[in-house]
């Protein structure tokens, strides 16, 4: 019988929320990571291993490993720095597994990688080096890089989403990088300049199953991408909103996409009308439905922020999400129906799912 696990970053540690396959009976345990401020947990399912980037400006940048499902941790900074004269790397954002290699996002934004396990770092200098690094600005949380996506049959393809600097594209490790915005907003802007080859403020980036296509929440609208981000399309149509964090692509079907969207970047960013729904689209953002059964409908004054909603691989697939009021919302049946697995948590900052056969 599979063990489903829910691996939970807060602004005081890790938790770590349990169940079997039927995901109705559901343990918590954590907090872990010495209640530091962790923005993102994530498993890699090659070396079972359990990985949490975490830190801010008084205790630096790390990332947090246990190598027993949370029993035990460790933690490791070495080589995760700029070098001198740089302003200096405050915290870990992202973490994100490969081929045996960690891929860390920092603040400011930054692009790390160890071979280790995550004992040590070297820099992937080539995107400090880009000619525009100079001119990128910080978005409302600092200038993190917060999205690390890999194409599964190219190890030398990577994007990576930077708040608030856009997409960029590196087809050659790491070496070289390539802003891929073309067609996405930055309302920010004079309105002669709203689609600027960078700048942009990405808030999340996720790839469909099994397919060439992004998908991205930006500050901006929604959107997606068919192109490897060459290109992006708006999908925001049917929405309530624009604005939102999170994105949570379905494990099998590349058409399946969930989100939360906020009443706005300038209205208090929670769920519009205090009424809390996850929305869905089946058909790649073409038509949206809002799912409701189980979430609050009244008096919901909460935010989810953008690394906190996850699918995992079961079937149905379950969804699950945080709030920014430390409650953790799962469904086992692909959004139909939501049940609360763990509630008075910190604040979360990551969701993730690891599901062990």
């Amino acid at each position: 019988m599979a063990k489903v696990m829910v691996l939970v970053g807060t602004k005081k540690g890790a938790f770590i929320a349990e169940s079997d396959e039927a995901r109705k009976d559901w343990s918590l345990r954590g907090p872990f990571c010495n209640t530091w401020p962790i923005h993102h947990v994530i498993a890699d399912p090659a070396t079972g291993a359990i990985h949490g980037a975490g830190g801010n400006e008084w205790f630096g940048p790390a990332i947090w490993t246990s190598k027993d499902l949370g029993e035990t941790w460790t933690h490791s900074s070495q080589g995760l720095a700029y070098e001198a004269g740089k302003e200096p790397v405050s915290a870990a954002w992202s973490v994100a597994p490969r081929d045996g290699e960690l891929y860390v996002g920092v603040q400011p934004a930054g692009l790390f990688r160890s071979a280790d396990g995550g004992a040590s770092f070297e820099h992937v200098e080539g995107l400090q080096q880009h000619p525009t690094r100079p001119e990128w600005n910080a978005g409302g949380a600092g200038l993190i890089l917060h999205s690390i996506v890999f194409d599964p049959k190219d190890p030398q393809k990577i994007w990576i989403g930077i708040s608030s600097a856009g997409v960029f594209f590196t087809q050659d490790g790491g070496k070289t990088w390539e802003p891929r915005n073309k067609g996405t907003r930055a309302d920010f802007f004079p309105e002669d300049q709203r689609y600027p080859e960078f700048g942009q403020c990405v808030h999340n980036m996720v790839r469909a199953a099994g397919s060439d296509r992004l998908y991205q929440q930006n500050h901006c609208g929604m959107y997606r991408s068919d192109d490897g981000g060459e290109s992006w399309q708006s999908i925001e149509e049917g929405l309530p909103s624009d604005f939102g964090f999170p994105a949570g692509a379905h494990p099998r079907d590349p058409e399946t996409l969930y989100l939360i969207p906020l009443n706005g970047a300038e209205k208090g960013r929670f769920v519009p009308d205090g009424k809390a729904a996850v929305w869905r689209t089946r058909d790649g953002g073409r038509t949206w439905a809002d799912l409701r059964n189980g979430l609050p409908q009244e008096n919901a004054f909460f935010g989810v922020l953008r690394q906190a909603m996850a699918t995992d691989r079961m079937e149905p697939a379950g969804v699950y999400f945080g709030t920014g009021t430390g409650t953790l919302y799962g469904s086992a049946d692909e959004g139909e129906s939501w049940f609360e697995i763990a509630q008075h948590l910190p604040t979360i900052s990551s969701v993730e799912t690891y599901v062990i056969d």
